[in-house]
């Protein structure tokens, strides 16, 4: 065979998602820490999409300024337990509640956003969505308007002219406004509209990074021939609930687990519906799902969204530690850092 004749290599674009999970994050940062380390190499280069929800939007949008993951990781570390500050449990209605639930139910929300803000603004500066070295996706959703809304670097390919003006901080802080956790985001740059957490809709982003793909990037006509996804869960609570519970169930009843079971349920479908189009459909797709570290029952109580205790960082970064161990061996993470992306920002 001549080379002439030899077939060429598909172009290939690859995605990077990320799940929401608050304080959990710490677990997708660390498994990224051992790609960069493995493949020494920095995120940013080696994929042209990142795509993250809620606090895996906080990694994306870190990624794509070149942070390192091992930074990012000091940041759940350090700046976690100023945001997630710990409660002293309280009397109330006969039973015993932490007063954040009590404020969740009562008073507003069970955390102020100054924290967080202070702490993104130390990490993001006053940096631009337009500085991003990555196109993004970063799903929130926009009360003003009632609707799903998707922050992305204004790409040519669909003549986009509305986010780069945006700050790094204000979309993190859109993305990541869980209801009852924290204030909603309001926004000057977007005529003060208001902003909450995208995993209301998108807690798993992969899909809207696939359609983005699709719609713009991949496919007949376009200009790439083959789509990669690598797709990060966080640490989930999907060990199950004994029969024979309450059923008639208050906010106070369900508490944290009503936020658990809607993020949980929606990224274990977005993971279904992946692996059955790329089973089905004729378009070169592959998907690479991390998925979630098993967690025993005696665990649950460390591995929530805003238990950011010395305890709980521990297990989840140690849980992070462990599958970033695992995974960074295997051929199918190899091959995403085998050539750096192709797309270009800038």
């Amino acid at each position: 065979m001549t080379s002439s004749s030899k077939k060429k290599d598909p172009k290939v674009f690859k995605v990077l998602t990320i799940d929401g999970g608050g304080i959990k994050g710490l677990y997708s940062a660390q498994i990224l820490r051992h790609f960069e380390e493995k493949f020494e190499c920095r995120i940013s280069d080696y994929f042209d999409m990142l795509c993250g929800t809620s606090t895996g939007g906080l990694i994306a949008l870190a990624l794509s300024l070149k942070i390192p993951a091992s930074d990012i990781c000091d940041f759940y570390d350090n700046e976690g337990p100023k945001i997630f500050t710990n409660f002293r449990k309280i009397k109330f209605a006969g039973k015993k509640y932490s007063n954040g639930t009590i404020k969740q139910v009562l008073r507003g929300g069970k955390f102020p956003d100054t924290k967080l803000k202070e702490s993104l603004v130390g990490i993001f500066g006053d940096k631009k969505i337009g500085e991003s070295h990555n196109l993004l996706c970063i799903p929130s959703y926009n009360i003003t308007e009632a609707r799903p809304f998707v922050f992305k670097f204004d790409h040519k390919e669909g003549d986009l002219n509305r986010d780069n003006k945006a700050s790094y901080v204000d979309v993190a802080l859109a993305t990541s406004a869980a209801p009852t956790y924290f204030p909603m985001a309001e926004i000057s740059a977007y005529d003060n509209k208001q902003f909450i957490d995208g995993g209301v809709w998108g807690n798993n982003p992969t899909l809207v990074g696939y359609l983005e793909a699709l719609q713009y990037f991949v496919g007949k006509g376009k200009e790439f021939e083959k789509l990669k996804i690598l797709s990060v869960s966080s640490l989930s609570l999907t060990g199950g609930k004994p029969t024979g519970l309450k059923r008639s169930r208050s906010f106070l009843d369900w508490k944290d687990d009503l936020f658990e079971t809607s993020f949980t349920g929606q990224s274990f479908f977005t993971d279904f519906f992946m692996r059955k189009m790329t089973e089905l459909q004729d378009l070169d797709v592959d998907y690479v799902r991390i998925p979630s570290s098993e967690i025993s029952s005696s665990q649950e109580e460390l591995v929530q969204l805003d238990v950011a205790t010395k305890p709980a960082l521990d297990l989840i970064r140690g849980k992070g530690n462990d599958m970033g161990d695992i995974y960074r061996k295997k051929p199918e993470i190899a091959d995403f850092f085998k050539h750096e992306k192709l797309y270009k920002t800038k």
